[in-house]
This record gives C-alpha cells, sequence and structure tokens, in this order.
C-alpha cells in the first residue's frame, strides 16, 4: 500500500538531529539541579600582595604606595607601616566610595595638596602617629561628609588659617600630641574654638616659653602680639567700583562705593546677623569717580564726583528714607575731580576736592546751616591728583600732590580762617598720592607715584 509523503509509520525511528537536540537539553536540566557545593565558587576580589581584603574592607601593611588594585566596593581603607613618607593629589580618588580612611602608624611626613580629593563620602579620617610638620590649607578640600578627624601624635607646630573651613559637618577633632607654637599664625585657631560646635579635646601650647603648658583654647586674644594681620577673604562684591569710604551714621557701619560702570553711587549697610554687606541704597552718578560720606550735625551728606555732567552733594532724607540732592558744584572750578578729603576744624565742617583738570582749581568748601558753599581755592593750575588732611600739633595742614611739581603743603591760618601755603615736600616730582601715618609719637608720609620710586619720609 502506498503511504503518503511526510508521514512516519509507527515504530519509525526519530531523526538523529532531533535526538541530539534532546540530548543537550536533558544535560542543561541536569547541570541546573546540581547541588550548590558542586558549583565553582565566585572568583576572589583583587587585593594587592601587602593587603588583606574583603569586598568592602582592606588592611594593608607595609605598602610601597597607596594600593591601586583595590575591591572598587572597598569601603573602609587601614594603612599602617607604610614604605612611603608622602601622600600626594588626590592619592585615593580611584577608591570614590570610601567611607573609613585609617592612616596610623605610618612615616608620613608630607600630605599635598588635595591629598583626599574625590572622596566625597569619606567620614572617618585618622592620620595618628605620623611626623607631619606642616599642612596646606588645602589639605582637606573636598571632604564634604567629614566627621571625625584626628592629626594627633604628630610634629604639627602650626596651622594653616581656616584648615577646617571646608569641614561643613565636622563633629570630633583630635590635635592632641603635637607641639604647637602659640603664636599669631595660631591666633585663628583660638577664634575658631570659641565659635566651633566640633567637639575637641584639650590641646595645648609646646611655646614660646610664657604660654608653654597652656591651653590653647584659654587663650585670650590679647596674649598674641601680632605686628601684622592675616587678611582672609570675609566676602565677594561682585562688582566694580574705582573708590571705597567706610563711615558711621545712626550708630550702623555703611560703605560708599563709586562704581561708574553701574552709574551710581552704592551705599552697603552691615548686617550684624549675617555678618555681611548688604545693598542699602544708590545715588545715579554716571561717571562718579568718588562718592565721600560726611557725617555732620547729626545729618549725612554724600558728595558725588564726577567726570563729566558735574558734581553734586545729596542728604540723607529721613522723612521720605533716601537721598535727595541738595545742591550743584562749580563745575567751573571743578572739572575733573579725583580725590575729596573732609575734615573738622575749630568746630566747622569743610571738605576739599582735588582737581587734575589744566583750567581747575583745588577748591575748599565749608558748611553751613543751608548747605557747603565755596570757601577758598586752592592751587589752581596744576592738576593736583591727591589732597590729604594732617593734623600734627594742633595744626591742621593739607598736602596736596600734583602731577606738575612736588606736594604742597598748606597750614591752616587761625587768624584769616584760611590755608596758606608753607613749603614742598622737596626732591619728590610726579607724586601721585600721599598717606600719612603715626609711630608713637612720629608722624610719616608715605609718597606714592607711578614713576620712579615711591618714599616714606
Amino acid at each position: 500500500m502506498e503511504l503518503r509523503r511526510g508521514r512516519r509509520m509507527p515504530g519509525e525511528q526519530l531523526p538523529a538531529r532531533l535526538f541530539l537536540l534532546l540530548l543537550l537539553l536533558l544535560l542543561a536540566l541536569a547541570c541546573l539541579w546540581l547541588p550548590a557545593e558542586g558549583r565553582r565558587p565566585p572568583r576572589p576580589p583583587p587585593c594587592p600582595p601587602s593587603c588583606s581584603c574583603t569586598r568592602d574592607t582592606a588592611f594593608c601593611v607595609d605598602s610601597k604606595a597607596v594600593p591601586k588594585n583595590l575591591p572598587p566596593e572597598v569601603i573602609s581603607l587601614t594603612m599602617v607601616n607604610a614604605a612611603f613618607t608622602e601622600i600626594r593629589e588626590a592619592a585615593f580618588a580611584h577608591i570614590p566610595s570610601l567611607q573609613f580612611l585609617l592612616l596610623n602608624s605610618n612615616k608620613f611626613s608630607l600630605i599635598g595638596d588635595n591629598a583626599f580629593a574625590g572622596l566625597s563620602h569619606l567620614q572617618y579620617l585618622f592620620i595618628e602617629n605620623n611626623d607631619i610638620q606642616a599642612l596646606s590649607k588645602a589639605t582637606f578640600r573636598g571632604l564634604k561628609s567629614l566627621t571625625h578627624l584626628s592629626l594627633a601624635n604628630n610634629n604639627l607646630q602650626t596651622l594653616p588659617r581656616d584648615l577646617f573651613k571646608p569641614l561643613d559637618i565636622l563633629s570630633d577633632l583630635d590635635l592632641r600630641g603635637n607641639t604647637l607654637a602659640c603664636d599669631c599664625k595660631i591666633k585663628w585657631l583660638v577664634e575658631w574654638l570659641e565659635s566651633t560646635n566640633t567637639t575637641v579635646p584639650a590641646v595645648f601650647c609646646s611655646s614660646p616659653g610664657q604660654l608653654e603648658g597652656q591651653r590653647v583654647r584659654d587663650l585670650a586674644l590679647g596674649d598674641f602680639q601680632c605686628i601684622t594681620t592675616d587678611f582672609v577673604m570675609h566676602q565677594v562684591l561682585p562688582f566694580q567700583a574705582v573708590s571705597a569710604e567706610p563711615f558711621t551714621y545712626a550708630s550702623d557701619l555703611y560703605v560708599a562705593l563709586a562704581q561708574p560702570s553701574a552709574s551710581s553711587c552704592s551705599i552697603l549697610k552691615w548686617d550684624y546677623v549675617e555678618r555681611k554687606l548688604r545693598d542699602f541704597d544708590r545715588i545715579p552718578a554716571h561717571s562718579a569717580v568718588h562718592c565721600k560720606p560726611i557725617v555732620a550735625q547729626e545729618q549725612l551728606y554724600v558728595v558725588v564726583a564726577q567726570l563729566f555732567g558735574g558734581s553734586y552733594i545729596y542728604r540723607w532724607d529721613t522723612a521720605v528714607d533716601k537721598f535727595i540732592k541738595i545742591q550743584d558744584i562749580d563745575s567751573q572750578k571743578i572739572r575733573k575731580p579725583n580725590d575729596i578729603e573732609a575734615f573738622q576744624i575749630e568746630g566747622d565742617w569743610y571738605f576739599v576736592i582735588a582737581d587734575s583738570s589744566k583750567a581747575g582749581s583745588t577748591s575748599l568748601y565749608r558748611l553751613n546751616q543751608n548747605g557747603f558753599y565755596s570757601h577758598q581755592a586752592l592751587h589752581t593750575w596744576h592738576r593736583d591728583t591727591d589732597v590729604e588732611y594732617v593734623e600734627n600739633d594742633g595744626k591742621p595742614r593739607l598736602i596736596i600732590s600734583s602731577s606738575s611739581q612736588a606736594p604742597v603743603i598748606y597750614q591752616w591760618s587761625r587768624a584769616q580762617k584760611q590755608f596758606v601755603p608753607q613749603g614742598e615736600v622737596g626732591e619728590m616730582l610726579d607724586v601721585q598720592m600721599v598717606k600719612h601715618f603715626r609711630a608713637k609719637r612720629e608722624q610719616f608720609l608715605c609718597l606714592s607715584r607711578y614713576i620712579g620710586d615711591s618714599k616714606v619720609v
């Protein structure tokens, strides 16, 4: 009997290919059913020869460098008896997950800038029993999560100002066992200890002799005989200014800034709570070179000196809480103002404007009941650049600097109620500015020049 093509008769064998597929499927199922102990164990994480590692910890002894081939999940690293002395920039950046770093009992003597860069998760840092003598201001930059820091038992003699400023949430700091020299370089630490909430065990002075053994926290700021002051950035004012004049009015602190690029005289007021300067008011001034505040007879005046468009005098009006223009300054005398100086003589208030134009005149103005009015023309036709008020032995004097001759000295005449010429500061041409200062009973003048040597006389 004829059979149809494609059908298999009973008893006929399966094709070889199908049989092979079934065999492979059975082998795969058998592998899945094997007990766990029959499988190959997972490969251990990489670990340097000098270290012992688990998945998230590493303990290293006698390492010749910071280990590089550590498990990426390591959150705790301990290094002791290391065979190198310097921790360089970003030395641990390849282990960004670190939360605990212990570097005790090594021979480290130098820690570079940004040594711990990239460790934004680090919470605990211990660098004890080493030979570190100094740190840089940027040593701990970037450790925004650090809560515990120990620098105990090193050889630190000083600490750079604001060393701990990047550590926003530092709760515990240990500086014990160091040889701190309690001089002016450590004065900032005394101030910081008074204001911080960080727990700091007692640390003691090793020198100078009169302070040896005293607790740093107990030192009075008056104990530091500092000749110089280490200024640090406190606030950035994001604009340009060509003059700045601090003043006090109604028991508050202010600064007047000439800002020709902003076409104004800006008045900033000190915020005692936030401890920073804040905007208070603005006086329109398209080409201001000087904004001089004068507090006289319980009134606040601001003299606005401009290169173009004339100069003016404003007064603070408490009724409307704003500056009101009260008068113009004679533009025929004051053509190109450079500097303003204000002072009081025999109970009267004056200000003088140095004029640097060829046709102008440095002029003195006096305050009366209605405002400031011209009192005296000084030093005409000399292109004056600066004026300094000096009082010596009870005698008021003005020193006017000029680009055309040596500084001229004027002395106040009580009889004439005017300044009269007295002489020059000899052999000093092209002096751009004069400032005076006193040391004990002696008075000095600092003469600055654009060309040639500046001098102190």
